[in-house]
């Protein structure tokens, strides 16, 4: 593979598609991962059944306490979710696990082939509390190479190539190690056309730190989607001077309706405030800077669980835009058109 052939075209994990091809399309997701909490990977087996009984207050503290609801490794629970998904209406996810997470590219490839949904790959590295001391310790160029070669080549001894650079993993503040993962994920930009999709520390100058990075390194800006914003901007001054910036702002949190969020001191919003937020956005005259997913990573979100599921946009957040001042246009714009033109490489 090589960058003239990507040219125009989306790369999933079965192969080359156009972009009209993708349809309504969710830009940060999982179906296979491991985001257990580094230190508790010991306690492997350790896990509690999820019921009736206890499924909604492992949601409602996001599972920080029960061992395994952060491990969504079944394939064949992820064809009966993605199914589900195309029920609904979806056609096409980004799944961005990666190095940290336990990525599964083969896995991924069957789920895909089972449930004929496209499934886009990421790439690079998360964040340095996940990575192992080989990763961690690896240089830029290094780091470049190894997402370059995902992409043209295949994921280590396989033939399935990602079609996305992340999500690339930041803390706040920066490590050293992440730091340099930015700067292979924009190398790897540089050379092979396509998007760099961002993890963010927790704290909103983390946001605008990545930003300012990815310009200075000679990264595309306008290609580079900044995730989780619905877990760190709470003022919308600060999301409209994010979005200014001329970066994409992606809420990847609906389906997420309590305000509790263990791992910082803000508020997550509802859907209804997500979608207040974007109405501003739209208004200001963002709307091709604008996607949405949910990020589901654990079993307790997946509608075998009792979660909302993959569909959950489709089933009941679009109908909700519609009722509140949304127009076709800017939804389809959200959910199609701009994922289409990030996911083609330039």
């Amino acid at each position: 593979m090589d960058r003239e052939t990507l040219s125009g075209k989306v790369q999933t994990v079965r192969g080359l598609i156009v972009p009209d091809a993708l349809g309504p399309t969710l830009m940060h997701e999982h179906l296979l991962c491991d985001v257990t909490q580094p230190g508790l990977s010991a306690a492997d087996g350790e896990e509690v059944e999820i019921t009736l009984e206890n499924v909604w207050e492992i949601n409602y503290t996001w599972g920080t306490h029960h061992l395994g609801n952060s491990r969504i490794l079944n394939r064949d629970v992820a064809v009966r979710e993605m199914r589900r998904l195309r029920d609904d209406g979806g056609r096409s996810i980004v799944e961005l696990t990666n190095h940290g997470l336990h990525r599964d590219a083969l896995g991924l490839r069957e789920i895909a082939e089972l449930a004929d949904v496209n499934v886009v790959m990421g790439c690079g590295r998360y964040i340095d509390a996940f990575l192992s001391p080989e990763v961690r310790d690896q240089g830029v160029d290094e780091i470049a190479r190894d997402i370059v070669g995902d992409i043209l080549e295949g994921v280590r001894d396989s033939d399935v190539r990602a079609g996305i650079i992340g999500e690339i993993g930041c803390s706040w503040p920066w490590t050293e190690a992440e730091r340099r993962s930015m700067h292979g994920a924009v190398i790897a930009q540089q050379e092979t056309g396509g998007a760099i999709t961002v993890h963010p520390g927790r704290h909103v100058e983390s946001l605008f730190e990545v930003v300012r990075f990815v310009d200075q390194a000679g990264g595309d800006v306008s290609r580079t989607i900044i995730g989780h914003v619905d877990r760190t901007i709470t003022d919308i001054e600060d999301l409209i001077r994010l979005a200014d910036t001329g970066c994409v702002i992606e809420y990847d949190l609906f389906g997420i309706e309590g305000t509790l969020y263990p791992f910082s001191e803000l508020l997550l919003p509802n859907d209804g405030a997500r979608l207040r937020a974007i109405r501003v956005l739209v208004d200001r005259g963002h709307l091709d800077r604008i996607v949405i997913s949910q990020d589901i990573c654990t079993r307790t979100r997946q509608t075998e669980f009792g979660g909302h599921g993959y569909g959950h946009i489709y089933r009941n957040v679009v109908p909700f835009m519609s009722r509140v001042g949304f127009d076709e246009d800017e939804i389809d714009t959200i959910l199609v058109g701009n994922p289409a033109r990030l996911l083609a490489f330039q």
